[in-house]
């Protein structure tokens, strides 16, 4: 009898315990959406004021409101769609997210700015990380840490999932100087559960590399995308207008011929002229440039 008194008092505050449960998410969604809103009224700051000052500011602020908004219990389920300033790209498994975007300085070079989250539920866990771009020397030979970041913005991530060591291959947009923009295959994996960048995969073209850098100049566009039937990172074949430009990167463009990094055997090999007569349109579109996407808003818009 007395079991079966404290079965219906416990059947009797289940119902609180679940309304208590959907209240809370409730509550952290609300925040959330109002931390977004804060965002966005500084992320148009970060993109549109006159001086560099001002911009580096902005991203001040940027950059406090985004770790409040990210200590909010389960925020890494919420996926601020409508913040258009910063790129986040999830990992097909869930396991971490990556949250990228930049500031420009007056002579046209940029920083980039970022942070990997880990999906832990209530408490927050993230990597911050820090642009090391500037004195990375080498960067196609680099493996770095968080703090030592060859920063970019990332659109695609591609999940390689070895008996070994998993990593994820990412694909970022990197705008350089007035003159150039930068493409890069990046690879993210974790080694006593921290965040390390480069890896010892891309075999061919003269060397093994641990990223790929390309170079290109800013009036011309690059593919740089995978596609998952051929197990392939394809990219434009980039070649200077004259022979005599040789090694000038910011001059060099697309030649209408495409190059590719193949998957074999956990590594990817470099590859020649691929046929891509029914490549899918992909070129800078894969990341658009907050400026950009603002103008074409307003033109869509009407106003």
């Amino acid at each position: 009898m007395k079991k079966l008194s404290i079965l219906i008092i416990l059947s009797a505050l289940l119902p609180v315990v679940v309304f208590a449960q959907h209240s809370d998410e409730s509550v952290h969604i609300r925040k959330l959406e109002q931390y977004q809103d804060t965002l966005i009224g500084i992320g148009k700051h970060l993109i549109n004021d006159d001086t560099e000052m001002e911009r580096q500011n902005a991203n001040a602020e940027f950059i406090k409101a985004l770790v409040k908004a990210l200590k909010v219990p389960n925020s890494f389920n919420f996926n601020f769609d409508s913040l258009k300033v910063m790129h986040i790209i999830n990992a097909p498994n869930n396991r971490f997210r990556i949250f990228t975007w930049y500031t420009q300085f007056d002579d046209g070079s940029y920083r980039y700015y970022g942070t990997v989250q880990m999906n832990t539920g209530d408490k927050l866990l993230m990597f911050p990380l820090s642009d090391y771009s500037p004195f990375m020397k080498s960067p196609e030979d680099s493996v770095s840490s968080s703090a030592k970041w060859y920063g970019a913005v990332y659109y695609k991530i591609i999940p390689v999932y070895t008996e070994k060591n998993p990593y994820y291959i990412l694909l970022g947009w990197k705008g350089n100087t007035v003159k150039s923009n930068k493409k890069v295959i990046d690879v993210i994996t974790f080694r006593n559960d921290k965040p390390v960048f480069g890896h010892a995969v891309f075999d061919g073209n003269g060397k093994v590399r641990k990223r790929v850098v390309f170079e290109y100049t800013r009036q011309a566009s690059m593919v740089l995308n995978y596609v998952p039937d051929e197990h392939t990172i394809v990219f434009d074949h980039l070649a200077p207008p004259d022979k005599k430009q040789k090694g000038q990167f910011d001059l060099y463009g697309p030649d209408l011929s495409y190059d590719g990094y193949r998957f074999k055997d956990g590594r990817w090999e470099y590859v020649e002229n691929l046929d891509m007569r029914n490549k899918p349109d992909s070129h800078d579109g894969d990341y658009i440039d907050p400026k950009k996407q603002r103008a074409i808003d307003k033109a869509t818009s009407g106003n």
